[in-house]
C-alpha cells in the first residue's frame, strides 16, 4: 500500500525548498496571473482545508475559501507557512483511519481519497515551481503511474470539467496513453454528458500518445506539450481534449 502521508511530506519539503530563497514575485508559467507566492498560498490553503475536513469528520461540502488559513487578508504564504501547514496535514492523515468517512468531491468518500489527492496537488505544483525557477521537472515513474490513474479516476467526478467536455460533442472518441519507460498503458473514452471512462491495457485510440510516464502525467495536467511526446492519430482532437479536461 502506498504511504501517501510520507509522499505528501516529501513533496511538501521539495516545494518549500524551491520557495526558500526564490523571488516570491516570479511568474508561474502554467498558472496564468500567479506568482510563486500565489502558488505557495494556494497549496498551503488546501492543506489547511483538508485538515479541517478530516479533523471535523466533515460530511457536507465546504470549500477552501471558507476555512481560515492563518493569513491576514491580502497576505501571501511563504516557505515556513507552507511547511507548518504540511506538517499539520501529514500528522492529521497519519492519526486518522484512512477508511474514515468524510466529504470529498470525488467518488471515494474516505480520508484516503484526500491523502492521494493532496499528493498530486503537490506533485503538479512542485513541478510548477520548478518550471518557474528554471528547473526541468521530473516525476518518479511509480508516482507518475499512480498520478495518471488518480487523474482518470477523479475526472468523471469533476462536474466543472464534465460540463466543458460535453461541449466538445465527441462522445465515443478515444485517447490512448502509452508509457515508454514503465509498464503503463491506458485508454480513455469520451462518454455521454462529458463524462469519461478508462481502462488499462493496449488498445487503438483516435489519438495515441507515447513517451516517458512523467511527461504523460504532466501533459494531462497541461504542463507538458504533446510536442515533447510521440503523437499518432487525431492531434487536433487531442489538443482540444487536453485544453478542455484540465483539472
Amino acid at each position: 500500500m502506498t504511504d501517501y502521508p510520507r509522499l505528501v511530506e516529501s513533496e511538501s519539503a521539495r516545494l518549500a525548498e524551491l520557495a526558500t530563497g526564490a523571488d516570491p514575485g516570479i511568474s508561474v508559467p502554467y498558472c496564468p496571473g500567479w506568482t510563486l507566492a500565489d502558488l505557495i498560498t494556494h497549496v498551503g490553503t488546501l492543506h489547511r482545508w483538508v485538515v479541517h475536513i478530516v479533523e471535523t469528520g466533515r460530511q457536507e461540502p465546504i470549500w477552501s475559501r471558507q476555512v481560515p488559513n492563518g493569513l491576514a487578508e491580502g497576505q501571501r504564504g511563504d516557505a515556513a507557512w507552507l511547511g507548518s501547514g504540511a506538517r499539520e496535514l501529514v500528522a492529521t492523515l497519519r492519526a486518522t483511519d484512512p477508511d474514515t468517512p468524510v466529504w470529498t468531491w470525488g467518488g471515494d468518500q474516505r480520508v484516503s481519497w484526500w491523502a492521494r489527492r493532496m499528493l498530486f496537488e503537490l506533485v503538479v505544483h512542485r513541478c510548477d515551481a520548478e518550471l518557474a525557477v528554471g528547473v526541468a521537472p521530473v516525476v518518479e515513474a511509480p508516482v507518475a503511474i499512480d498520478g495518471i490513474e488518480e487523474f482518470l479516476e477523479a475526472l468523471p467526478h469533476a462536474f466543472w470539467v464534465a460540463k466543458r467536455l460535453a461541449a466538445l460533442d465527441a462522445e465515443g472518441a478515444t485517447i490512448h496513453l502509452h508509457a515508454s519507460d514503465a509498464d503503463g498503458e491506458w485508454t480513455l473514452t469520451q462518454g455521454p454528458a462529458g463524462r469519461i471512462s478508462w481502462a488499462r491495457g493496449h488498445a487503438k485510440g483516435d489519438a495515441a500518445v507515447q513517451g516517458p510516464v512523467s511527461d504523460l502525467l504532466l501533459m494531462l495536467y497541461g504542463r507538458r506539450s504533446p510536442d515533447a511526446l510521440t503523437v499518432h492519430g487525431d492531434r487536433a482532437f487531442l489538443d482540444r481534449w487536453l485544453a478542455t479536461a484540465a483539472l
